[in-house]
């Protein structure tokens, strides 16, 4: 264990109710609530602690790979950044982290270096062996950025995953070159890092809703002025400077924001950086947006979620309205959504009413009200993140506030309705258990197949500020059955010649 894992844990106060929260209750009724809320609270707390302690014990049987970090403060957001090395029995590879802090220090983004075990590498009892209160050696800080305000998303962009956007309390979108701007120490009256490009064009706070596109350089927000906003980063190129070193691309090395000078070591207005005004602004939802996401093909195409519970897609080409707008996707807000990368027609949505819906853009609607394909209900709380699995095209991820993180195979679903007796809900194949409170977020590994890192809140329980936990579960949970088996078959095989040998 390194020096890291034995610093002394620091008391975490928190700032906001975090979305998921219930809001407090007024006065004349607050006692007998709480009351009623702590007896419920430890009724919850027992059985998270009873089924933590279950799956600990499997973790060497269902997992090729889990590291476990206790994190000094809360997080809301992580995402994976570039890989940096390949060696022979591990990965070295970016990750990026928020930090939420009391205001005793800034609020940070954290850019840190991660070592990925490869495949079949960990030995059993090693992963299984790891002290929750404590960081990971697989996970180092690398740098810090001061940030003006809580972050509430990460978003890397894709042509360049050095380049990452943030949503904090405030109308603007963020983005950083992380590797150009200098690392700093977050003590009591640091000024905040000055972002490299901010995106203006929301009239209100927009806080969650933020997607990269993976073929432009373009960004997508949606906010509590009901709006979705698109910016193209490219824009700022083309109207900061002329010099032809701008327009480098993220092949030949250059940057893909080009600076008139260089980030400053500090300034208490973010809003002192360059900025950029909007492609376009979209309106046609009637409460607050929580989640975007553009078409895997098209910069032009996207959707979006939010609290109006309506999935609306949106064609740049055809205007500002919505080129299709479901009604009642859901029966609560919707709080995430997600465009399948293998297949365009395929969405996944997140609800409050605790369930994932998997819609068909050719066949959203029936009467005006959303139609899905099916509805995925294996979580007991409102369902925060949800993501298509990058290696296999049916896999997804969903995580919500009963602490779970469901794998699901939507092709799964009809053979498991052919088949008797209780099991698990269709298409779920895999529960990740690891977390003792809401996850937050969670990222699937585009270089590291199966690989996921996954956030909680669940500071109350272990002592720190949440958990970040990198995990793999085992290859015989995923690959086909048949060749499973034969795998099976042969060290079974293997065994018995080895027991008769004298």
């Amino acid at each position: 264990m390194d020096a890291q894992s034995q610093q002394p844990q620091v008391g975490v106060v928190k700032k906001k109710e975090t979305r998921g929260r219930k809001p407090k209750p007024k006065e004349e009724k607050k006692d007998d609530q709480q009351q009623q809320a702590k007896m419920k609270k430890a009724h919850q707390q027992a059985t998270v602690d009873d089924k933590y302690t279950q799956w600990k014990s499997l973790v060497p049987v269902l997992y090729d790979w889990l590291a476990n970090h206790n994190l000094v403060w809360p997080s809301l957001s992580c995402r994976w950044g570039p890989q940096l090395e390949q060696a022979t029995y591990k990965n070295r590879q970016r990750l990026y982290l928020s930090e939420q802090t009391d205001g005793s220090v800034p609020n940070t983004l954290v850019i840190a270096n991660c070592e990925v075990v490869k495949p079949r590498v960990a030995a059993a009892e090693h992963i299984s062996q790891f002290n929750e209160e404590a960081r990971s050696p697989f996970v180092k800080k690398y740098k810090t950025i001061i940030h003006p305000g809580e972050i509430n998303r990460i978003r890397e962009l894709p042509q360049n995953t050095k380049i990452v956007a943030t949503h904090t309390d405030s109308p603007d979108v963020l983005i950083w070159d992380v590797e150009a701007q200098p690392n700093r120490h977050a003590v009591l009256g640091a000024t905040s890092s000055r972002p490299d490009l901010i995106l203006t064009g929301h009239q209100d706070n927009a806080e969650f809703a933020l997607a990269m596109c993976p073929t432009e350089p373009y960004v997508l927000s949606g906010g509590k002025d009901k709006t979705v906003v698109l910016w193209s980063i490219q824009d700022h190129i083309s109207a900061a400077t002329t010099d032809p070193a701008a327009t480098k691309s993220q092949g030949s090395g250059g940057s893909i924001i080009k600076q008139n000078s260089k980030p400053g070591d500090g300034n208490d207005k973010a809003a002192d950086g360059p900025s950029v005004a909007p492609r376009g602004i979209y309106y046609g939802h009637e409460d607050t947006v929580e989640d975007v996401a553009f078409c895997p093909s098209s910069s032009q195409e996207f959707c979006s979620v939010g609290d109006d519970s309506c999935l609306i897609l949106w064609d740049a080409r055809v205007g500002s309205s919505p080129a299709i707008k479901v009604e009642k996707a859901h029966n609560a807000d919707l709080h995430c959504v997600d465009w399948n990368p293998h297949d365009d027609n395929l969405i996944l949505t997140g609800s409050a009413d605790n369930s994932v819906r998997l819609f068909d853009r050719r066949n959203l609607t029936s009467g005006g009200v959303g139609a899905p394909i099916y509805k995925f209900e294996g979580h007991k709380a409102a369902v925060l993140c949800v993501q298509w699995c990058p290696d296999k095209s049916s896999v997804f991820g969903s995580s919500a506030e009963d602490g779970l993180l469901n794998i699901w195979d939507y092709e799964k679903v009809c053979k498991e309705r052919t088949t008797k007796g209780p099991s698990s809900p269709p298409g779920l194949f895999f529960q990740h258990a690891g977390h003792r409170d809401k996850v937050v977020d969670f990222h699937w590994n585009a270089s590291d197949p199966w690989t996921i890192v996954s956030v909680s809140d669940d500071c109350d329980t272990t002592g720190g500020g949440g958990t970040l936990q990198i995990w793999r579960m085992s290859d015989l949970i995923y690959r086909p059955e048949e060749e499973v088996l034969a795998e099976l078959e042969k060290f079974k095989s293997h065994v018995v010649s080895c027991a008769s040998k004298p």
